[in-house]
């Protein structure tokens, strides 16, 4: 199962503080911007996103479809085929995603003790 590009989706108190440190530790803005309220910062392959007030608690982030720099993969596991997965091997779903359309789509698992991890496709 291809899960695709992985980051942390860390919800922040301040987005400009949390964007400072963050470049502090040589993580550059990769994309989204302050009006929006959050930035997905890179540092090699490595994503963090910072959130300020859209979710309340700190979330692993897959994309399938993406590598690290959000290019489309030629060949990639789609959201609800792995949805399908999950759930004939018992994992309880928070949320889903139709699985009778194509394209974008998401849906959230969590782990044994209480982390949320967001299955998140763009394509």
């Amino acid at each position: 199962m291809k899960l695709g590009a992985f980051s942390i989706s860390l919800a922040v108190k301040d987005l400009e503080t949390s964007k400072e440190f963050y470049q502090k530790l040589g993580f550059s803005v990769f994309a989204g911007s302050k009006e929006h309220n959050y930035f997905i910062l890179k540092n090699g392959n490595a994503l963090i996103g910072i959130f300020q007030g859209m979710f309340e608690n700190n979330i692993l982030t897959f994309n399938p479809g993406w590598n690290e720099n959000a290019e489309t993969l030629p060949n990639f596991d789609d959201v609800r085929s792995i949805q399908k997965h999950l759930k004939s091997n018992g994992v309880a779903l928070a949320s889903e995603t139709d699985e009778n359309v194509t394209g974008p789509g998401s849906f959230t698992v969590i782990d044994p003790d209480g982390n949320a991890i967001l299955i998140d496709q763009h394509i």
